[in-house]
């Protein structure tokens, strides 16, 4: 395999520019995940597949009324492992609510990962149909958090 310098160090510079603690691109039937701690791995596509999370437990998706979240493809995923705030910070409004309008780059929760808070923002415009997860909770890499359509 052909390692490709160039995009692991564009990927380690948006690593450190946004603050995120791992970022991964699959191209193909390649893949390459770049990790805050400089650990780079490759990987075929089909194998990067036991990294995607798990389906949220029966008990999420039955309080957010929300339909399988697998059958969404609008669903905006986990860019990382960690903890779950619909909210800025305690007693504050959520940043999102089902049902309301958000716009491209709007923040739409934070996921603390290794106590840096990280804001996950809407890459496109739409209606909030559905919140997956729960203030607070545990999210793993992968895994649907907010389905806009």
């Amino acid at each position: 395999m052909k390692v490709n310098e160039k995009a692991i160090r564009q990927l380690s510079e948006i690593i450190n520019e946004t603050g995120l603690t791992e970022i991964e691109i699959i191209e193909g039937d390649q893949a390459i995940r770049v990790t805050k701690g400089g650990s780079v791995s490759y990987a075929a596509a089909p194998a990067a597949s036991p990294v995607a999370a798990p389906a949220p437990a029966p008990a999420a998706v039955q309080n957010t009324g929300a339909p399988a979240t697998d059958m969404h493809a609008n669903a905006v995923k986990s860019p990382m492992v960690g903890t779950a705030y619909l909210q800025p910070e305690p007693n504050a409004p959520s940043f999102i609510e089902v049902g309301k309008s958000v716009k491209v780059g709007q923040t739409l929760m934070i996921i603390e990962a290794m106590k840096v808070m990280n804001p996950i923002k809407a890459e496109k415009a739409g209606t909030v149909a559905h919140i997956l997860v729960e203030d607070g909770q545990p999210v793993e890499f992968g895994e649907p958090l907010v389905v806009i359509e």
